[in-house]
């Protein structure tokens, strides 16, 4: 009872300080340290980690002892050091004769081995993680404390790995150190045992200092190696993986010391074996049960559903994680393979199957690295297969793609002609103006009217009206992680009002588990490349449509004024300009890459590749159509607006001549002679195209229109030369071939070359200056 009053003194958590007033003493500033020291770190660390563990589990707090079992020291089976000192013995020890003081002695130290004060050795109180010392009669004979002070280090040990085995047991630590406490605790009782027969010799009278000195060596060894073991544990705060690795290292360093080894490897492979539990389970079923997160795969919270949402849901890369310090150093290699292994059976299961892997085998912990790295292997090949072959058989992703192709990359060439001229009307409209259900219908339409009609996933395709034009899209794009991001994304929204045609987009519903390849980042790649097609395809209709009115007003011989020859060979040129881009686009840089990519998809063997491989081929494709470079992409967008300008110049031109047209036909109709009109007719005509063409020559001329379609000429030749320009540096800087062949398309007849070469060698002569 005394013991047990001494102790609860030490472990009560009320400690009254002294008033701040009043200077501390040196003896009682180490009184509180010696307390804090007992009681404190462990019962923090504990709450930690409890806090930590419940933070991230929530539905499944962690068990906790009930406080007696941290408040009764006498039930660890340490010593119990009272702070007050306990009566002097009545004889002192060093005036008894020899052979009296060897047999105090051996008692005395069969006490302290199992963690008691004997009357002559009396433990000191622990600070922090050191080892325990002792104190022993000073008075005693030289030849007997020199074998006792030999001996002692072992009750230190003992002292060491009973709090050790004590303080892990708790829950909070985790199954790995339950494991290896369960261990130490079973080759504790071994030890207890061997104590037990040395009291049973010396109550016999037959044993010595000298002969107990002689029992105890083969257990000082292991009592030294499980000591350091739970020092080194306690010192890095090692739980789960940390702890394997800790366990694992020493095994290797002890090669050559067979006994050593063994013990270590004894104590390693009960360890591991709730680790390989929950490794067993992630890797042949793709479920992740670790009640203490010690795994060394994590998982977090996130909704698959997001991927279709959210451009930056990186479900793939975030569901599961590694965590690098709980991995056992002797699984480091094969780590990201067990993480992609449970990751492709999770997505599986996640669809309503059940997986389990038909080679699932007992892990279990050797030295030989081989064993568990064969099973992971066999395991992660499984995996990979059933997902690959649940992705593209049953799910059918290739076919999947084929049809976004159809729609995003323009494959469906008859599909976009009755598309555009359906919607032409409406897409002229202001953004705000137009009425998306009448733009579906429109779609629904055109699908069901074209060869798009036999595609078994059109239901899929929706219409999408963005808030901004594609090269501010792409421009903000771009500007992410740079010094301009904040200037683009603050920047005030543009006066002009976006028209369908600027705004719109295709849109495609994909479920999961496709969403895992065709996520929202891979469609709003898909919708880049096809807004900048589209706009190219609108540009060279509105060209068209040019061409169309002109040949409607070559009747007025307006082929002999000077601005219509000029106005014609512009638009010749940046008709060739348009539908060389779009040429060089479709079949230069978007066709032969579909078909790489095709190809290694037929040769991928996990998931990861088909990723990789559908995500290089739209990186290459923005990259090819120009979509990645700001400076080219403000270039081409100059060029586009400048055709854009140039063709609503021209119908405006066109629509007054109608106007006056109609006006002069008008003005004949009403003339009263009724009865000569069929005679005058061609007459009548004779003289209205003629008067047309000089007032339309005369009023042109005045309106200055010469200048205007000049202006234009030079605008589209500058900023074209300035496109070439900049694609021969890039071409040849960053090693871009297939944009070397836009300027062979461009250029087709060397028109360009001499004054490109002049640049070249101006450009040149700049940077040598």
């Amino acid at each position: 009872s005394e013991s047990s009053a001494n102790g609860t003194s030490t472990t009560t958590t009320s400690y009254s300080l002294p008033q701040t007033s009043t200077k501390m003493s040196m003896q009682e500033l180490d009184e509180l340290r010696k307390k804090l020291g007992n009681v404190t770190p462990a019962e923090v660390t504990r709450k930690m980690l409890r806090d930590k563990h419940n933070k991230k589990n929530p539905t499944q707090p962690n068990p906790i002892f009930p406080n007696w079992v941290y408040d009764r020291p006498a039930l660890i089976g340490d010593f119990i050091t009272s702070p007050t000192p306990q009566g002097e013995p009545a004889v002192p020890v060093g005036t008894l004769p020899l052979g009296t003081q060897e047999q105090a002695l051996v008692e005395d130290l069969l006490f302290v081995l199992i963690g008691v004060d004997g009357r002559d050795i009396t433990a000191q109180p622990v600070l922090g993680r050191q080892n325990r010392s002792f104190i022993v009669d000073p008075t005693l004979d030289m030849s007997v404390k020199e074998l006792v002070n030999r001996i002692l280090p072992v009750a230190s040990y003992y002292s060491t790995i009973t709090r050790f085995i004590e303080e892990k047991s708790s829950f909070e630590y985790g199954q790995v150190n339950h494991a290896l406490t369960a261990a130490m605790r079973t080759l504790m009782k071994e030890y207890l045992i061997l104590v037990t027969q040395l009291e049973h010799l010396q109550r016999q009278g037959l044993l010595s200092l000298q002969k107990l000195w002689f029992y105890i060596q083969p257990t000082m060894r292991t009592m030294e190696i499980l000591a350091s073991i739970a020092s080194s544990v306690d010192k890095g705060e090692c739980m789960g993986g940390s702890t394997l690795s800790l366990l694992h290292d020493r095994t290797f360093n002890y090669t050559g010391d067979s006994q050593a080894q063994e013990l270590c490897l004894y104590l390693t492979k009960a360890a591991s074996v709730p680790y390989f539990e929950i490794l067993e389970k992630w890797i042949y079923r793709g479920i992740i049960k670790d009640p203490y997160s010690e795994f060394m795969v994590e998982e977090h919270e996130l909704q698959k559903e997001k991927i279709q949402e959210d451009y930056n849901d990186k479900y793939w890369d975030q569901r599961y994680t590694i965590v690098q310090h709980r991995i056992p150093s002797f699984l480091q290699k094969m780590a990201d393979k067990i993480l992609s292994t449970g990751k492709y059976l999770n997505v599986v299961r996640e669809c309503g199957r059940d997986v389990t892997c038909p080679d699932a085998k007992e892990v279990l912990y050797t030295l030989k690295e081989r064993a568990y790295v064969e099973q992971i292997e066999k395991a992660y090949n499984y995996a990979s297969k059933v997902l690959l072959d649940f992705l593209m058989e049953e799910k059918e992703l290739v076919s999947r793609l084929r049809s976004i192709k159809h729609y995003f990359l323009m494959d469906k060439g008859d599909f976009f002609v009755h598309f555009m001229d359906l919607t032409e009307e409406e897409m002229k409209k202001p953004v705000d103006d137009i009425v998306p259900p009448r733009l579906e219908a429109l779609l629904e339409l055109a699908l069901r009217m074209s060869t798009a009609n036999t595609d078994p996933f059109k239901d899929d395709l929706k219409i999408d009206l963005m808030p901004h034009d594609v090269i501010t899209q792409l421009l903000r794009v771009l500007a992410i992680e740079t010094k301009q991001e904040k200037a683009i994304i603050n920047a005030d929204p543009p006066d002009v009002a976006l028209s369908g045609l600027e705004a719109f987009s295709f849109d495609y519903i994909v479920k999961w588990p496709l969403s895992l390849i065709i996520n929202r980042k891979a469609l709003t790649r898909y919708q880049m490349l096809f807004r900048h097609m589209f706009y190219c395809k609108h540009v060279e209709r509105l060209l068209c449509n040019v061409w169309i009115s002109n040949k409607d007003f070559r009747q007025y011989s307006l082929h002999s004024a000077k601005w219509f020859a000029a106005a014609f060979a512009l638009r010749q040129r940046m008709l060739n300009f348009v539908q060389n881009i779009q040429y060089y686009m479709m079949f230069e840089v978007m066709e032969p890459t579909w078909h790489i990519m095709e190809s290694n998809l037929k040769t991928a063997s996990n998931i990861d590749d088909v990723l990789c491989h559908h995500t290089s081929f739209l990186d290459n494709c923005l990259k090819d159509c120009m979509l990645t470079n700001p400076e080219l992409l403000r270039i081409f967008s100059k060029l586009m607006s400048v055709c854009v300008m140039f063709t609503n110049c021209m119908q405006r031109f066109t629509q007054s001549m109608r106007l006056e047209r109609l006006s002069m036909e008008q003005g004949t109709m009403d003339e009263p002679s009724q009865q000569n009109e069929h005679a005058d007719e061609p007459e009548k005509k004779r003289l209205t195209t003629k008067f047309l063409a000089e007032h339309v020559d005369s009023l042109q001329s005045d309106a200055g229109f010469e200048a205007t379609i000049s202006k234009f000429d030079s605008n589209f030749s500058m900023l074209l030369l300035d496109l070439l320009d900049k694609l021969s540096i890039y071409s040849t800087n960053d090693c871009e071939h297939s944009m070397i062949s836009i300027i062979y398309r461009l250029d087709f007849n060397g028109f360009y070359t001499e004054r490109l070469e002049r640049m070249a060698i101006e450009r040149s002569q700049k940077a040598a200056a």
